[in-house]
């Protein structure tokens, strides 16, 4: 696998750069409570002699009926097999809705009134770090975090720690979520591609051509004037990907701004070096004045903003190309397959630059972080709770109490889960490796069966990926699964991807305030302009108006902040 490219090596925007330097009081050591021994090697699946307790926070759904009748949010299988395992004994310090705990946890860190652990974001990890509320985690992920969760943590090229380290120290854990959920890949209908005898699009100005051949030139062979050439965002889908949502946007135009060199939704380093929010860069403009062209033409879905569901025009057959992240077979195509066994969808890093580069905006691999209250007596209990969890998550049944009740919970999944996985699954196909050769990977939790179902449902040759080379009806579940990862997840593998990373994925304070009312100017005057409802230099008074309402500001702390880690 050639490697992904960073184009700016990023850091949270709420990373800065000092901790306190008070001295420890007496008794207390700078990093652990006088009992603890988390600065010592220690078994990361050992349960202590005697029960110790850990009250946490967490969130809990009030209408989430999932848990069996006698189980409760404090005692159902999650619990309980960190009481078997570990001998821990979980108790809630607090609960909270979901729409309600970021407030509750405002509230906590503000009257300095902790539970002994709980998840948080990276606006309240910055907050924690400032007042001193929370335990150094260095030692504890040192010697305490599983090797599997080491080996996913690492995979993100020290990404992950990054945002978590302060003054060279680690005081949270990182979750970490796939790299391939952020990069939308052009998604085409090879067998109109063949039909009409033409080549994957690799310019804006060839996608254009392509798109207006699968909408005049009859690529379905119906006879009819019924196809679009290129889908877009319906009424609960975004135009791009932002830093707030940087991964899993379904039907937007993430690859054609990228092509212009525009980051709408990222903030990114203008011409002259300064940090600056993507979607006022005249790189937007140009962009959008493409897309609106498209549009004019008939080129684009016409029902774009109102459409309820994209993905149903891909299943019924009217949609010839879309962008989407790697794992569409999970979506809409399993079921257009299922409609016309011919549709051989398949999945591009297209289109290029004006460089020849293909350079998508790309996702941050950590949002959510377990931190632990200063002077815990057991810091390291977080740590085995969340090893606890990778290692038994495949045995606990979702239908008795779904994954969220689990106590610490973060999603732990390699950066490079997706491409591991192809290229393992290549050297499966070629008969270099077997199944039981990856039992030693717990981290890549569904492999093993990959490796054991993928000459199940994929025929020779092995690479030609093409839909008339899969036997779907042998095992329709297997092949959802293959089919994303060889067809979705091959482009990750075989192209060089220069991707982009947003220098910030959180909110400064001033975005807590502004940041809805801004996003919401933004999102419609672009879409106004794509659709011709408004002219394409209402751009510059959408540019004039967001630094005045906010974003000069805005823009002013994120600077701010940054400086701080440098």
């Amino acid at each position: 696998m050639k490697k992904v490219v960073v184009l700016s090596l990023f850091l949270f925007v709420l990373i800065i750069a000092a901790c306190s330097n008070d001295e420890p009081s007496e008794g207390q050591s700078s990093n652990d409570t006088e009992n603890n021994t988390s600065s010592e090697p220690g078994d990361p699946f050992g349960a202590y002699d005697e029960t110790i307790t850990i009250s946490i926070a967490q969130e809990v759904d009030p209408s989430d009926t999932s848990l069996p009748e006698d189980d409760t949010p404090l005692d159902n299988q999650y619990t309980r097999s960190v009481k078997e395992n570990l001998n821990i004994q979980v108790e809630h310090d607090f609960t909270a809705s979901p729409s309600n705990y970021n407030q509750r946890i405002s509230l906590a860190i503000a009257s300095n009134d902790l539970p002994d652990a709980m998840i948080v974001g990276p606006v309240e990890l910055r907050q924690l770090v400032e007042t001193d509320q929370i335990a150094d985690l260095t030692d504890v992920y040192e010697n305490y975090a599983s090797p599997a969760i080491k080996r996913i943590v690492d995979s993100t090229d020290g990404i992950a720690k990054e945002t978590v380290t302060f003054d060279g120290r680690m005081m949270a854990i990182p979750n970490v979520q796939l790299q391939a959920d952020g990069i939308h890949l052009l998604w085409i209908r090879q067998d109109w591609l063949d039909h009409l005898g033409l080549e994957v699009p690799q310019t804006v100005e060839e996608l254009k051509e392509v798109a207006r051949a699968f909408t005049e030139d009859d690529p379905n062979g119906t006879g009819a004037n019924d196809t679009i050439g290129l889908a877009g965002p319906g009424n609960n889908n975004k135009l791009y990907a932002n830093f707030l949502e940087s991964t899993n946007n379904l039907y937007g135009f993430d690859g054609v701004f990228a092509a212009f060199g525009a980051y709408p939704g990222f903030w990114i380093e203008d011409d002259n070096g300064d940090v600056a929010y993507g979607a006022t860069q005249n790189e937007t403009k140009e962009a959008l004045s493409f897309l609106r062209d498209m549009y004019a033409d008939g080129l684009i879905d016409r029902e774009i903003g109102v459409r309820e569901d994209p993905g149903e025009s891909v299943i019924s057959g009217e949609t010839g190309m879309f962008f989407a992240p790697w794992w569409m077979p999970y979506g809409p195509i399993t079921d257009a397959v299922t409609e016309d066994p011919d549709a051989n969808w398949q999945a591009y890093t297209t289109p290029l630059n004006a460089d020849g580069e293909y350079r998508p905006n790309l996702s941050s691999p950590s949002a959510n972080f377990v931190v632990v209250k200063k002077d815990y007596e057991h810091p390291e209990a977080a740590m085995k709770i969340l090893n606890n969890l990778l290692d038994n998550e495949a045995t606990f049944d979702p239908s008795l109490g779904g994954p969220g009740y689990y106590p610490l919970r973060l999603v732990f999944a390699p950066a490079d889960e997706t491409e591991y996985s192809v290229e393992a699954l290549r050297e499966v196909l070629n008969g270099t490796k077997t199944p039981a050769d990856f039992e030693d990977k717990p981290e890549y939790k569904l492999l093993v069966s990959d490796a054991e179902s993928i000459t199940d449902v994929k025929t020779e040759p092995y690479d030609d990926n093409s839909i008339e080379y899969w036997d779907i009806e042998s095992d329709r579940g297997a092949w959802t699964r293959a089919y994303a990862l060889m067809v979705g997840g091959s482009p990750l593998v075989d192209n060089e991807i220069n991707g982009v990373h947003s220098l910030a994925y959180s909110q400064t304070d001033t975005m807590e305030q502004r940041w809805v009312n801004l996003k919401a100017m933004e999102d419609e005057t672009f879409l106004r302009i794509i659709m011709g409802n408004a002219p394409l230099d209402d751009f510059d008074t959408f540019v004039e108006d967001w630094l005045n309402q906010g974003g000069e500001q805005i823009t002013s702390e994120v600077e701010e902040v940054l400086a701080l880690t440098e």
